[in-house]
């Protein structure tokens, strides 16, 4: 072959195109794609095909010479939407006169559209991840089909992310391709991985700068192939700045071009032009691209913090801080007790010079200023949020220091323990021992976290493996508690002699002394929040604590028995006896209104903005440790400036996710006929009659005075025996899709703090989403009132009719979650899954039912007897043990 043979990548729809070396860049337009449109998800999930083809017109109308198609999303079909869209496209003259990208990470969606796609198209794309014959296989078939092809830098080790990976992994794709499969090499488009820079990583310094070079010798090394890449990934860690974004993504096209970048895709709202870009902020982003400074990422981010969203001019603080002219230490404590990370390294830096061993700066300047936070924290000066902030300071100078510690041997770091922290099996919520563990991390703890749904055998052979001093357990659901107790149970048989904390929103003082620690005979201790984790663990670990640890076993062997003493002293009634007390509404005088439309509903892809008036934001403090009910808390005399200030940091993450799209919100829901059969069961009906399924309620059984009634959810629809159609309804909504991802990313960044905020929000936007639907229903659905609430009304539920949860005091039965998730077919339309503990993933989700009548409210069930437990799993047709599994928080004689 030889090297001054004219050999171009021809491409055409109707009309053709031509790459050669005049050629300006190809610019793929990327809206007519599921993954980076919402608008274009959303209409095909319509079949909205007239407004999808106008996003795919309007597309090629600004610029777009190659057009980008793809359908990979999990709720469509994404073989049949890509041969349908393509079809399409084909009758459309002004779109299909454009050679068009077919994208999928799917081979039989690639194929399918390759089978139909007019003109000669472009792959997106194959690569070596699956190995040598597949990938033959495969470019085989495109080459047959006639089409060109975009070659991932991805092997069967992984997705390439140095210079030496790229160029190797695409030389061996050429080799392969050119000289095996005789494919035409003009038709092969290289993707040698745009990563994004300013990470704040070591090892993504040069990941511009790679990609550049390597780009580079491809086009030098590779006769006739081109080379292409995703532009917008360069830019994402600073998501947010519009600014700056726009500038590093300028930047690097242009220095991308000039290497031999031939065509990509590109979002034009996220470019500006190279010349208009301020010198200053040009410099900074230049000096981060070509990998210029070692300091060059944290003076992007300081000159980041200086520019107007507005996109005005840049501002650079010029202005000497007073607490930078104090000494070495007292700069880093500074840093430290107020979370700012701007000068940490710099501050480091001048301490590892003055110290004879790098390990010693952590053991004395940052420790140092780590024990201020741990004083100000215990001594209540100092807040959740702003020890989360402290320990983004510290993760961030110890990844700096990493390198050249483990550059001496036998280099041990010290600290004042190893604690393994752990979510039971069956359980996804990890907010709260995500908080703990940082703040006992910020205290010099070695924390080994395993994450969620842990089974016991992982949690015990860690334990064993590492040698830890403590483990934590957490849980939010109640089965988790059963869970708690069989760790415990088998730590015992095991031989463990170390402590075991419990923590979560449904453990308690009362459960870890009565359920969990009779069975372990070492010391067993509840967290109830955060704040006391230091103490409790300092306590337990620190040598001379025999004592310590006798009056923790004898206070909870005391609370034990006073505990089952006052249970004893209630009384209940038996379930037939409860059946009678039941709560009865006259139904001959109540009117029954029938819902609009009857039958499942579902949002797929919901716009999370309008959620944000719907925000209960008190529990939002409460999950930092802020008590307080907003907004009254922002002017808390003790907690108002933090209240504050961590209120700011929600919101800017809060408008990210709503312009970004960061997360997904989906809804399901059912209104069907329904009537109470039995007392205590509601069956539920389609609109023929036919039974679907049946509700089971639980009953009061706690001996009440002459009266007052035994409630069971069921009382607040109408019997059969009535003769009157009743209604009920059932939901579940998530606001989680995105969040794990997200809180990963983070925490990859050595960013706790936005980690837990970004579970937070989640969480508080489920919420939300809980509150919105209800609205909907009662107002448009339902349609039985007609209301205008404030939010505040709303969190104190004034209104009509009630949502009460499975897993929740009306209705602690976590089986009930089956048979909605069935009703509804959840998991296949919006993908909330429940875990063998039922616990719903993702975690920000809530599920629950509606009941419409003006006189349903929300009570407890509170303690039931064996009776009604043995009648229940009549009724469920389960075994007793099985029913006293799932009920035995609310079984009064276990």
């Amino acid at each position: 072959m030889l090297r001054n043979e004219k050999r171009y990548l021809r491409l055409s729809g109707l009309e053709p195109l031509v790459v050669t070396p005049e050629s300006n860049f190809i610019n793929v337009g990327e809206r007519t794609n599921v993954t980076g449109s919402r608008k274009f998800l959303r209409l095909i999930k319509e079949e909205n095909f007239d407004e999808a083809l106008e996003i795919a017109k309007s597309q090629v109308e600004n610029g777009a010479q190659i057009i980008d198609i793809n359908m990979d999303e999990g709720m469509l079909d994404g073989k049949s939407a890509m041969v349908n869209f393509l079809n399409l496209i084909a009758s459309e003259p002004d779109i299909a006169r454009v050679p068009i990208m077919i994208d999928s990470s799917k081979w039989e969606v690639l194929e399918a559209g390759l089978q139909v796609v007019q003109g000669k198209g472009v792959v997106n794309s194959i690569s070596l991840k699956e190995g040598k014959e597949e990938f033959k296989k495969q470019a085989k078939l495109i080459k047959r089909y006639g089409a060109a092809v975009i070659i991932m830098a991805f092997d069967e080790i992984g997705q390439a992310d140095t210079f030496q990976r790229r160029i190797d992994i695409c030389k061996r794709s050429y080799d392969i391709l050119v000289n095996e499969v005789d494919f035409p090499p003009e038709d092969i488009i290289f993707d040698p991985n745009i990563f994004p820079v300013a990470t704040g990583m070591e090892e993504h310094r040069r990941n511009a700068l790679d990609f550049f070079e390597a780009t580079q010798w491809i086009k030098d090394n590779l006769p006739f192939v081109n080379v292409s890449g995703g532009v917008s990934n360069v830019s994402f860690s600073f998501r947010g700045n519009m600014t700056v974004r726009e500038a590093i993504n300028s930047a690097f096209l242009y220095h991308a071009i000039q290497y031999g970048m031939t065509l990509g895709i590109v979002n034009p709202e996220l470019l500006t032009i190279y010349d208009d870009i301020p010198k200053v902020l040009l410099s900074y982003v230049e000096d981060v691209l070509f990998d210029r400074r070692d300091d060059a990422t944290e003076r992007l981010l300081d000159l980041a913090e200086t520019i107007s969203e507005s996109k005005s001019k840049v501002k650079v603080e010029k202005e000497v801080l007073a607490w930078r002219q104090h000494n070495l230490q007292e700069r880093i404590t500074h840093a430290l007790v107020k979370g700012v990370d701007k000068y940490i390294l710099e501050d480091v830096e001048e301490a590892r010079n003055v110290v004879s061993r790098p390990i010693e700066v952590i053991e004395e300047y940052l420790m140092n200023g780590m024990n201020v936070v741990g004083d100000l924290f215990g001594s209540g000066k100092m807040f959740l949020p702003q020890v989360v902030k402290s320990a983004r300071v510290m993760k961030k100078a110890v990844a700096y220091l990493q390198p050249f510690i483990e550059a001496e041997k036998d280099v041990e770091k010290k600290s004042a323990g190893k604690i393994l922290m752990a979510t039971v099996k069956g359980d996804v919520h990890d907010i709260g021992k995500n908080i703990v563990s940082v703040v006992l991390g910020c205290n010099n703890y070695e924390i080994i976290d395993l994450g969620v749904m842990v089974p016991l055998e992982k949690i015990l052979e860690t334990a064993t493996k590492e040698r830890v001093d403590a483990i934590g357990l957490s849980g939010l659901i109640t089965p988790s508690l059963d869970e708690m107790v069989l760790v415990s149970k088998e730590m015992e048989r095991s031989n463990f002699q170390i402590p075991l904390l419990i923590g979560g929103a449904t453990t308690s003082r009362a459960h870890t002394a009565v359920k969990i620690a009779p069975h372990y005979t070492h010391t067993v201790m509840h967290v109830n929040d955060a704040s006391r984790a230091v103490t409790v663990v300092g306590n337990l670990l620190k040598k001379g604590n025999r004592v310590f640890k006798e009056q923790i076993r004898e206070e909870y062997e005391n609370f034990r028995k006073q505990f089952l003493k006052r249970g004893k002293q209630k009384s209940y009634i038996s379930i037939v006896e409860a059946r009678k007390r039941k709560y009865k509404i006259d139904w001959n005088t109540n009117e029954i209104r029938k819902p609009k439309q009857l039958g499942v509903q579902v949002y797929k892809d919901f716009d999370l903005k309008k959620l944000e008036k719907f925000i209960d934001w008190s529990p939002f403090f409460r999950s930092w440790d802020l008590h307080g009910k907003y907004p009254n808390i922002l002017e808390d005399k003790t907690v108002g400036q933090q209240a504050q200030d961590l209120f700011l940091d929600a919101q800017r993450l809060l408008q990210q996710i709503f312009s970004e799209k960061l997360l997904v919100g989906r809804a399901v829901f059912g209104l069907f006929p329904a009537n109470t059969i039995d007392d205590d069961d509601i069956e539920v009906y389609d609109e023929n009659g036919n039974t679907k399924t049946i509700f089971l309620t639980l009953r009061q059984q706690l001996e009440k005075r002459a009266g007052k009634p035994n409630f069971a959810l069921a009382d607040f629809v109408a019997p059969k025996e009535t003769g009157k159609q009743d209604y009920v309804g059932c939901f579940c909504v998530s606001a989680g899709f995105g969040t794990e991802e997200l809180a990963q990313r983070f925490k990859n960044e050595n960013d706790d703090y936005n980690a837990i905020m970004i579970q937070a929000l989640s969480d508080r936007l489920a919420e939300a989403f809980a509150e919105y639907l209800h609205w909907e229903i009662r107002n448009k659905h339902w349609a039985y009132v007609s209301e205008n609430f404030s939010n505040e009304d709303l969190i104190s539920e004034k209104y009509q009719g009630i949502r009460p949860a499975p897993g929740y005091p009306a209705c602690p039965d976590h089986l009930e979650k089956n048979t909605i998730w069935e009703l509804l077919e959840v998991e296949e339309n919006i993908g909330v899954k429940l875990t063998e503990s039922l616990a719903m993933w993702p975690a920000a989700s809530v599920s629950g039912y509606y009941f419409a009548h003006q006189e349903a409210k929300y009570f407890g069930l509170g303690k039931i007897t064996e009776d009604q437990v043995k009648d229940y799993a009549k009724r469920r047709n389960i075994t007793l043990d099985l029913a006293e599994k799932w009920l035995s928080p609310n079984i009064a004689d276990l």
